[in-house]
């Protein structure tokens, strides 16, 4: 989840007003509701996260990406690192396949880019025009940076989400949201989205969703507690004037994505463990069982069928 985006309503107290009608929840869990801080927090530390894994390669992905095979055991951090980020950018490869042919020079808006990596991506490898939405204020000068570095300055727009009403006659020929939506109240989103797309334009969507509400685990983490179905979205969809033309259940692909994180992870508090025996083994057990709250859950859900991993591509016709 990276919420927000240009057309989104500031609230006054959650991003999560639709949530009820949207099925956003489980409805045997009550997770404390979403403000606009909370999305700041859970972006701020996406973006320390894609820092520490990727350096200062002004392409910093922040999402889940898509394994077609694990490394073997014992494989290096530095190449763990490496195969994350492939699988990063493998997500954004497929998520353009099933958009199908993209306008050359199109105007595109990434809703919720983080520190810009999904937006460099749009420009560098499709030539597209670019306003990249971020929710962090701090941000905003970091992407402008690694946009100048990659020599897309010019092709990229970095923008702050405020809430404030969209621009006059600002519409675009894709909006692309890579987990983004879970936060939203959804119908009201959709219909802003379509609002905002020229006729024929798509929108495009790489997120998680529910299948079954009992698949979502209680969690702590911002995007996590607030997975949505994807019944309920593609309804909404269809009520804001959005067709469905492509859904790609990725699932069984982005599994592997956490085992790669997780397997990263031990790397990661290895190096900064005790080298003493008793305490590398502690530190060792610990980050295994906080691997195992955050992500088993997730990847159980992706593999008995309970969660879905799904690229949406859905087109306004007129």
């Amino acid at each position: 989840m990276k919420p927000l985006s240009a057309f989104t309503p500031m609230p006054s107290t959650t991003l999560t007003r639709g949530r009820a009608a949207n099925e956003a929840v489980a409805p045997s869990s009550d997770p404390a509701l979403l403000t606009l801080f909370d999305v700041r927090a859970y972006h701020e530390a996406l973006a320390a996260r894609g820092l520490a894994h990727q350096g200062a390669s002004p392409r910093v992905y922040c999402h889940t990406g898509l394994v077609d095979r694990l490394p073997p055991p014992g494989t290096p951090g530095p190449e763990l690192r490496e195969r994350l980020r492939d699988s990063q950018e493998a997500m954004l490869v497929e998520l353009a396949r099933a958009m199908g042919p993209f306008p050359d020079g199109g105007e595109v808006l990434d809703v919720g880019s983080v520190l810009g990596g999904s937006a460099l991506y749009w420009a560098q490898e499709h030539r597209a025009r670019v306003t990249a939405m971020v929710t962090v204020p701090t941000h905003l000068e970091q992407v402008r940076r690694f946009a100048h570095e990659a020599g897309m300055g010019a092709h990229v727009q970095v923008r702050l989400c405020t809430g404030e009403p969209p621009r006059p006659r600002e519409c675009y020929d894709a909006v692309i949201a890579v987990e983004n939506t879970c936060a939203l109240p959804r119908a009201e989103w959709l219909r802003g989205v379509h609002a905002r797309l020229k006729p024929g334009g798509v929108l495009a969507i790489a997120d998680c969703f529910w299948v079954r509400p009992d698949a979502v685990h209680p969690s702590e983490n911002a995007w996590s507690r607030h997975l949505g179905s994807v019944n309920a979205f593609l309804a909404d969809a269809r009520e804001a004037g959005l067709e469905l033309e492509a859904h790609d259940d990725v699932s069984a692909r982005a599994v592997g994505f956490w085992t790669l994180s997780s397997e990263l992870r031990v790397h990661e508090h290895l190096a900064r463990a005790p080298t003493d025996a008793h305490g590398l083994r502690a530190a060792l057990n610990a980050v295994r069982a906080e691997s195992r709250r955050e992500h088993l859950w997730l990847q159980q859900g992706l593999l008995d069928g309970g969660l879905e991993y799904a690229l949406l591509v859905l087109r306004r016709e007129s």
